[in-house]
């Protein structure tokens, strides 16, 4: 059986200096907000070229205290993409905001610029884009929408780690960007972790303050915080991590090449190209009419799938007062998507058998 993901594999390599980080961190005796969080939080800044970043103890958080930190007034209108993972609208929710879902573009799959327009209101306050599956959102014209109404843009980078848009790092585009490094993702920590980046001073030295309980100064806590922090040990392994970040991503682009330039399966819809290469496919997402008979094809001939995602936010349990909405492109994608292993590890000979699976699947 060919895995959709293993991740003992994916972390093999890094383990000793894993091991080692650990224990330094062990011995350290300083385990919150030590030297290795300010550290990454350097580094990363750096990769994603934003002036600042500030670890969070995951993506939802990261999202949550981005929205918090504006502090837009309760019932706020926030936009989101129809097509996209709870944890990007959930937030709005938590902070009793109003989701406003646009759909996405039926090629890209992600939020479509070009509908934007007709779901602003005078309660409209901001704009989240989600750079999913790995590719960035198009993003001059949501930045000019933006300015038009003054509106915040956040990204929802959470899949798109290194991603480029217009020479420009997934990063440093929106006026803060939302990171997570749940295992699965491009840079993985071995655990929950997330944060946020922007060039703005005064949102990062907010957010600072609200990820510690209000507080930089222990005990005087100068405003309600939460306890969201990115912990030393997992900040050591992502450290570590984060300059093979770029040689993993060119893994993935050539894979993602073999894939759309090999498979020949009629009726199967393959992703958009990338002609500038800027996409670091986290994801490779295929969409196809018969997807439960081709899904149980490919298991049958050893190789893993995954669908991301089955059921759309608006017809999930958790937001039913939401299930009147009209949404048939987000609908359609939910019911054709799947998702083929794709990951820095997976060997050419494991490439070439996926291919030749998926295009016996029209002999049958």
């Amino acid at each position: 059986m060919i895995p959709f993901l293993d991740l003992n594999q994916i972390n093999a390599p890094y383990l000793p200096a894993i091991e080692e980080a650990t224990l330094r961190v062990l011995r350290s005796g300083w385990y919150i907000l030590g030297n290795e969080l300010k550290t990454f939080e350097k580094d990363f800044a750096a990769y994603c070229e934003a002036e600042y970043c500030i670890g969070t103890a995951n993506g939802l958080d990261a999202i949550t205290l981005i929205l918090k930190a504006f502090e837009f007034p309760v019932g706020s209108e926030i936009i989101v993409p129809a097509n996209t993972y709870i944890a990007s609208v959930l937030p709005v929710s938590y902070l009793h905001h109003i989701p406003v879902f646009v759909e996405p573009d039926p090629v890209t799959m992600l939020l479509d610029p070009a509908k934007i327009e007709e779901k602003i209101t005078p309660l409209s306050k901001a704009i989240i884009t989600v750079d999913l599956y790995g590719r960035s959102c198009e993003m001059e014209p949501v930045l000019e929408i933006a300015n038009r109404y003054n509106l915040k843009v956040i990204t929802d980078a959470a899949q798109a780690h290194g991603a480029i848009y217009q020479n420009k790092k997934t990063g440093s585009i929106a006026d803060a960007t939302a990171f997570s490094f749940y295992p699965t993702k491009n840079l993985g920590a071995l655990g929950d972790a997330g944060a946020v980046t922007t060039s703005d001073r005064n949102l990062a030295e907010k957010i600072t303050y609200l990820r510690n309980y209000g507080s930089v100064e222990k005990y005087k806590n100068d405003y309600q915080g939460v306890n969201s922090r990115l912990d030393e040990i997992q900040a050591a392994i992502l450290s570590i991590k984060l300059p093979f970040l770029d040689k993993d991503n060119e893994r993935r682009k050539h894979i993602a090449s073999r894939y759309l330039n090999e498979i020949k399966l009629q009726e199967l819809i393959l992703p958009p190209g990338d002609k500038r290469n800027e996409d670091v496919w986290h994801l490779f997402i295929v969409r196809h009419p018969q997807r439960t008979v081709l899904i149980a094809h490919l298991e049958k001939a050893g190789v893993q799938t995954n669908v991301h995602y089955p059921l759309p936010i608006h017809q999930q349990r958790a937001y039913s007062h939401l299930s009147h909405l009209q949404l048939p492109i987000t609908e359609l994608i939910h019911n054709q998507v799947i998702s083929l292993p794709l990951h820095p590890v997976l060997t050419d000979s494991e490439v070439t058998y996926i291919i030749q699976c998926i295009n016996r699947f029209d002999t049958i």
